[in-house]
């Protein structure tokens, strides 16, 4: 239980934090950070009567996390920023242990959101199978206030085979059916996505699962469905894959199924699972349509139960979201490139010539007509290299605990590197791969051996606090 009152009671100890976080050198600067402690998994993500609202689960007392409740902020273009009031606090019997990550529709000019209401039983209970409630909880808002929390759904409406794990709310309209996807562990520890339906968006039954023919994981987390150019995409994060060398790096993943699916006959086929993201901090990616009709995806720039860690922790904030990126799909792939806005963000345009060097940490590179084999340096002690199809980002010991990544690429014809002050996201011919890392290195020191990079200076987002 953390209400509104609690937090303002503690509202000095909060200023304090603020002003911890600001003495940070590696505090971002054209990323969505908490202003204070803990920040994980975009949610709610809409654009609403003129501005972008992107909330995120938040511990604003405790950097390390507690007392998870929604945080806000609003954008009329992703440059200029509003840090609102905190929105959704745990702070009833449905909610008692945490206000977890949940979705926004919008319709009849009000934002109807769903969220998952986590309550832990007092006793000797392993918390999957027993001793559990997830809650799936709506209000309906202006995106500042709401009135009421209504139960949903809770573990009785779901399926008898599942675990007490089924969270992560996203609806789905089709045909004047409202499909809400919920992310699940059955008591087999498969992973899954249950489907509900309603006409209504207040009464939901069960219609149908979503699951691969063989196990792909213990839990489907986060779940998002939606359509590009008459393509059916559905995204998660399965836990409990099997770690390659060249894919499945991390403790767990974030990637989608290609699905032909009907949702009246409740048939569907599964393509194979592509990873979104093969950095070491990339997880719970949300996605949205904006009214200029571009699919928007963000997500955390972070990595739930990683043997990494976050120095950033000792300035009293912990993790940020990536930069918004536009979805687009080509040969029926899902490509992610940054949204054209960044570009604002832009000052003067430099050209890196092979071996020169470039001695600050915030900027934008872009190189083109790329057809050897490269080698380039981010940072002091972090490598980018590219050899015989294998892209490899090299982390040092200013990385916390990162230490390599691998990508099989046929072929690297451009790179876009977006490099802020304590991370990098490098956009691969054209948004084909991504790879998103945290790194904590002080020592600004960007060259390539044989590339010629087009470089941009970058302003930073600014915040009203």
């Amino acid at each position: 239980m953390f209400n509104e009152e609690m937090y303002l009671k503690n509202k000095d100890k909060f200023q304090d934090m603020c002003k911890k976080v600001k003495e940070d050198p590696l505090l971002q600067s054209f990323h969505i950070y908490p202003q204070a402690g803990w920040l994980n998994d975009p949610n709610g993500l809409c654009y609403f009567n003129g501005k972008y609202h992107i909330y995120f689960q938040y511990s604003p007392l405790d950097e390390k996390k507690s007392d998870v409740l929604w945080g806000h902020v609003s954008s009329p273009d992703f440059i200029n920023y509003k840090r609102e009031d905190p929105f959704i606090f745990p702070d009833t019997r449905l909610d008692y242990d945490g206000a977890y990550s949940g979705s926004a529709f919008v319709k009849d000019n009000k934002i109807n959101f769903f969220y998952t209401g986590n309550v832990k039983h007092k006793g000797d209970f392993d918390y999957i199978r027993q001793g559990r409630e997830h809650n799936t909880i709506k209000i309906i808002s202006d995106g500042y206030n709401f009135d009421e929390k209504k139960l949903i759904l809770s573990n009785d409406d779901y399926p008898s085979d599942m675990t007490k794990h089924v969270r992560d709310p996203k609806i789905y309209q089709k045909d004047g059916t409202y499909y809400m996807f919920l992310g699940a562990r059955s008591v087999e520890d498969k992973g899954l996505v249950l489907v509900f339906k309603s006409t209504d968006l207040e009464n939901f039954t069960y219609h149908m699962r979503i699951e691969s023919q063989s196990k792909f994981g213990y839990m489907w987390e986060c779940p998002d469905f939606f359509s590009i150019d008459d393509r059916d995409f559905l995204i998660l994060c399965p836990q409990g894959l099997e770690s390659e060398e060249y894919k499945y790096q991390n403790i767990y993943q974030a990637g989608y199924f290609t699905i032909k699916i009907d949702l009246l006959s409740k048939k569907y086929e599964l393509a194979n699972f592509e990873e979104l993201d093969y950095g070491f901090d990339f997880y719970a990616p949300q996605s949205f349509e904006d009214s200029k009709g571009r699919r928007i995806l963000i997500g955390w720039m972070g990595m739930p139960d990683a043997n990494y860690t976050n120095p950033s922790v000792a300035y009293k904030w912990q993790h940020c979201l990536t930069i918004p990126r536009q979805l687009t799909v080509i040969d029926g792939k899902i490509y992610q490139n940054p949204i054209k806005e960044l570009e604002k963000l832009r000052k003067e345009k430099l050209q890196i010539l092979p071996t020169n060097h470039y001695d600050e940490l915030v900027f934008e590179a872009i190189a083109e007509d790329i057809s050897e084999d490269f080698s380039i340096h981010l940072r002091k002690d972090v490598s980018l290299k590219y050899e015989k199809g294998i892209l490899e980002l090299a982390m040092g010991k200013s990385s916390a605990g990162r230490t390599r990544r691998k990508v099989k690429v046929e072929k690297i014809n451009s790179l876009r590197i977006y490099s802020d002050r304590s991370s990098i996201e490098i956009f691969i011919n054209k948004g084909e791969y991504v790879l998103s890392t945290r790194v904590y290195s002080q020592e600004a020191d960007f060259y390539s051996e044989n590339l010629e990079f087009s470089l941009y200076r970058l302003n930073s987002f600014s915040f009203i606090e």
